[in-house]
């Protein structure tokens, strides 16, 4: 059994996300080797009660310990605002930490809350060194940012821009890539940004989620359509909605009372979304519910027929979720969510013009609505993908691997 030293930025066991998923990875490598999993401050308390809450034998191989850098590097922090500037200054200094505590361990990790350009300092301990996930949000099509604000195109190209600089230019992102023993990419694209070279690597999902248990006979009733996540442009519920609305309009009038949308989220386009709603004449068929206990949205998912999620990212964490409960999943053909799904347990849509899209999200809806044999025989399907790739031991299973041959 190794002991393993992890930076886990973001670590918060009462989340789902990133926080979410830090906490999970730091269970992972519980299972088989020792882990010390260094996190902020303010995850402090969300730890120490769940863990007390919550038993578990996987808490002897885990240490905890709390850093923040000082408080004239963080004044400005509020909330999101400045995240990625005060993460990139905590990864450089939580180094001189780990050094000061004179700690014993094997390999060092570069766990969370990081992507293919912002760097990483931890080589710099002289530990074999894993680095990631790593993960790559593409540029979003500036079609599908039109029906937004332009400050959303301009900041995404800012964004872009940024990440092409750190890229091309980062001294520090040259020497992460260099010197990991290890590194765990997200999706391919990461290979086309970064030269991972001859490094000892994988490509392969990060995101997981447990098995909250489901019935493979379960009847859902009505047709019901989810979609969850912040109501922001880079989650495409704009399309959601236009495409639902299409669907809904192609079928007799008798049959629309018969099917509903629920989006579960909030956001700063949550007016935008809801006037678009109105605007398609479809406010009877389609239920926004604000952010709610996630076991309440797991609730919901077994009632689903489907999911649809027409996201941009890269990313994707609410897909395995809805796999776990053999909900069908829509979305777009790229490396985030459509790189999640098959054709068995899925649809992947085409990315072409706004128009396009739209209908050929309206058509995916369709064919499931008209097909109920089709919708059991891709449940079962998203069962089986989820527990083959998307359960969270899956991920443990992964980790003692990378560790065990570093």
């Amino acid at each position: 059994m190794k002991t393993i030293l992890a930076t886990a930025y973001a670590i918060n066991p009462l989340k789902g996300s990133e926080d979410g998923m830090g906490w999970n990875f730091v269970m992972q490598i519980s299972r088989f080797n020792k882990v010390i999993a260094v996190t902020r401050e303010n995850n402090r308390p969300h730890i120490e009660t769940y863990m007390q809450d919550n038993p578990s034998d996987h808490y002897k191989n885990i240490t905890f310990l709390y850093f923040d850098t000082p408080y004239w590097t963080r004044f400005w922090k509020k909330g999101g605002r400045g995240a990625m500037l005060y993460y990139l200054l905590w990864q450089r200094m939580v180094v001189s930490f780990i050094r000061e505590k004179n700690i014993d361990f094997d390999i060092v990790h570069n766990l969370n809350f990081h992507n293919d350009w912002s760097p990483s300092h931890l080589w710099k301990l002289e530990k074999p060194f894993v680095w990631g996930p790593i993960g790559h949000h593409p540029l979003i099509p500036s079609a599908y940012l039109e029906p937004y604000s332009k400050k959303y195109l301009i900041k995404d190209r800012l964004t872009w821009l940024i990440k092409k600089l750190f890229w091309n230019f980062s001294g520090a992102l040259q020497n992460t890539v260099k010197r990991a023993g290890y590194i765990w990419a997200m999706n391919p694209s990461v290979k086309d940004v970064i030269d991972i070279g001859q490094n000892e690597h994988i490509i392969s999902a990060s995101v997981a989620t447990q098995d909250f248990g489901w019935d493979e006979q379960a009847e859902t009733g009505s047709f019901s359509l989810m979609s969850v996540g912040r109501l922001v442009p880079l989650k495409g519920f704009d399309l959601t909605i236009r495409s639902f609305a299409l669907f809904v309009k192609s079928l007799p009038a008798p049959e629309r009372a018969g099917v509903h949308l629920k989006i579960i989220g909030s956001g700063p386009e949550e007016a935008f979304l809801k006037k678009i709603t109105e605007d398609e004449g479809i406010s009877d068929c389609v239920t926004f519910i604000s952010w709610i206990d996630r076991s309440d949205v797991m609730k919901l998912f077994r009632t689903a027929s489907a999911f649809l999620f027409p996201s941009h990212e890269g990313a994707g964490m609410v897909v395995p979720e809805a796999l776990s409960f053999g909900v069908p999943v829509i979305t777009l053909d790229n490396e985030g969510p459509g790189g999640f799904i098959t054709p068995e347990c899925g649809i992947a849509v085409k990315r072409g013009s706004y128009e396009d899209t739209v209908q050929q999200l309206a058509g995916s809806i369709g064919t499931l609505y008209q097909n109920p044999s089709l919708i059991q025989k891709k449940r079962k399907a998203a069962r089986k993908h989820f527990m083959d790739y998307f359960h969270w031991d899956r991920r443990g299973e992964q980790l003692k691997s990378i560790y065990a041959n570093l």
